[in-house]
């Protein structure tokens, strides 16, 4: 039986795929902690360490009372 995927993971693949498709471009807005907590249905540690896993990847970067951005895609 396999086991049920970690909630952080979820959001996580979700906003790496939305990424990905070009429905979140570089300079996007992300919800914050707390609104991503609400929308998956988490707590906000389980939303934060998916921010914290996406920021690990330079996927997004946080302006500290700005809010949380997807990255400029780096140069090919």
């Amino acid at each position: 039986m396999p086991t049920a995927q970690p909630s952080f993971r979820r959001i996580v693949d979700e906003i790496v795929e939305k990424i990905r498709t070009g429905e979140l471009k570089p300079g996007d807005k992300l919800p914050s902690t707390s609104e991503l907590a609400d929308m998956y249905g988490v707590s906000n540690n389980t939303a934060y360490r998916a921010l914290v896993i996406l920021h690990d990847r330079n996927l997004i970067i946080g302006q500290q009372g700005r809010g949380t951005y997807v990255a400029e895609r780096p140069a090919k």
